[in-house]
C-alpha cells in the first residue's frame, strides 16, 4: 500500500491539511482494498492550526519509509522552517521519496532547497513573494499545479484538489483516480489554470497622480477602438513618452492595460448577464469574436464559453 505522509507545520492551514488526508482516505483501488495508508506527521505534539490545535499521531520519524509527503500551507508563509523539518524533508527526498505542496506550502518546500532551478507555483497572490525570496525557483503563477516528476507543486486551496487526483492517477491510473474525483464531486481535469481565478485588478494609481483621470477615461471608453495614438493625444504627450511615464507608474503597457481592462469587463458580463459571447465581445471592443476570444483565453487560460460554465 502507499504511504502518504501530511506534515503539519506551525500555523497549517486546515484546508489545506485536511484536502489530501480525505483525498487519500477515500481512495479505493477496483477490488476495494485502500490505496494509500495516510499518516498526519508534525514535529511537536500539538500545532496550531489558528481556529483550533491539531494532535498528530505521528512525530517527524513518521516521514520516514513513506512513499509520498504532503507539504500543506501555512498562515506565515515566509516564517523560518526548522531544522529539524528541513533535514527531514532533504533526507527523504535523498531517499527518492516524492514531496508535494499545496498552495503556499510551496514556500516551507523552496526553503528546503528542494525546488532550487525547478519550476514550481503556488497561490497566484503569493506568486511574486515566492519568486522574490526564492530567486533560483521557477515560479509559474499561471498553472493549478507543476509536476517535476518527484517534486511537485500545486496553487492555492481547491487546486490541492487537482494535484491529488493527478498523483492519483499516476499511481493507479484513470479509473481510480476518476473514482476519487467523484466521490469529491470534482472533475477529474479542469479547464485552463490559476489565470481564470485571477481577479485582474489594475495596478494601483495614487489617487492625484497624472494617470488617474486618464486611467477613468480608458475605463469610460473600453468599448471604442482606442489606439495607442488616441491614448497618447488624450493624455497630452508623445507614444513614446506616454509608454515609458505609463510603465513606470502602472507597470504595464497602455495597451496592455486596456487589454486586462476588457477582459476583466467582459468576466463581469460573463458572469452576470445572458448576453452572447459575440456581443460581449463587441461590448468590451474587441473588434470581432476570433479576437475576442484569443485575448480572453491568453488572459484567463479557458474560453468565454468555458469560464461562463464555470462562474456564471
Amino acid at each position: 500500500m502507499h504511504t502518504v505522509a501530511v506534515l503539519a507545520l506551525d500555523r497549517v492551514i486546515p484546508f489545506d491539511l485536511s484536502t489530501p488526508i480525505e483525498v487519500f482516505s477515500r481512495t479505493r483501488l477496483p477490488d476495494g482494498r485502500p490505496g494509500y495508508q495516510v499518516r498526519v506527521c508534525a514535529e511537536r505534539d500539538e500545532i496550531d492550526a489558528g481556529a483550533f490545535a491539531v494532535r498528530a499521531p505521528w512525530g517527524l520519524a513518521g516521514l520516514d519509509g513513506a512513499d509520498t509527503i504532503i507539504v500543506p500551507g501555512v498562515a506565515e508563509p515566509t516564517a523560518p522552517l526548522s531544522p529539524a523539518v528541513r533535514d527531514a524533508l532533504r533526507a527523504a527526498a535523498a531517499d527518492g521519496t516524492r514531496i508535494a505542496s499545496v498552495c503556499v506550502g510551496t514556500f516551507p518546500l523552496a526553503a528546503t532547497g528542494l525546488l532550487d532551478g525547478l519550476r514550481a507555483t503556488t497561490h497566484w497572490r503569493a506568486a511574486a513573494l515566492l519568486a522574490a525570496t526564492y530567486p533560483a525557483v521557477d515560479v509559474d503563477p499561471d498553472v493549478l499545479y507543476v509536476d517535476n516528476g518527484q517534486f511537485l507543486t500545486s496553487a492555492g486551496a481547491a487546486a490541492g484538489l487537482d494535484l491529488c487526483l493527478h498523483m492519483i492517477r499516476r499511481d493507479y491510473g484513470s479509473a481510480v483516480a476518476a473514482d476519487a474525483a467523484r466521490l469529491s464531486v470534482m472533475p477529474l481535469e479542469r479547464a485552463g489554470g490559476q489565470a481564470q481565478f485571477i481577479v485582474h485588478d489594475h495596478t494601483p494609481t495614487p489617487q492625484g497622480s497624472e494617470w488617474e483621470t486618464l486611467l477613468a477615461w480608458l475605463r469610460e471608453n473600453l468599448a471604442h477602438d482606442l489606439t495607442l495614438a488616441d491614448i497618447a493625444e488624450r493624455s497630452g504627450t508623445s507614444t513614446r513618452t506616454l509608454i515609458r511615464r505609463f510603465r513606470d507608474q502602472t507597470g504595464t503597457t497602455p495597451l496592455q492595460w486596456l487589454h486586462r481592462a476588457r477582459v476583466r469587463q467582459a468576466q463581469h458580463l460573463l458572469e452576470t448577464t445572458a448576453h452572447s459571447v459575440e456581443r460581449i465581445g463587441h461590448q468590451v471592443g474587441f473588434a470581432s469574436p476570433t479576437t475576442f476570444r484569443d485575448r480572453f483565453k491568453r488572459t484567463t487560460g479557458v474560453s468565454p464559453q468555458t469560464y461562463r460554465r464555470t462562474f456564471a
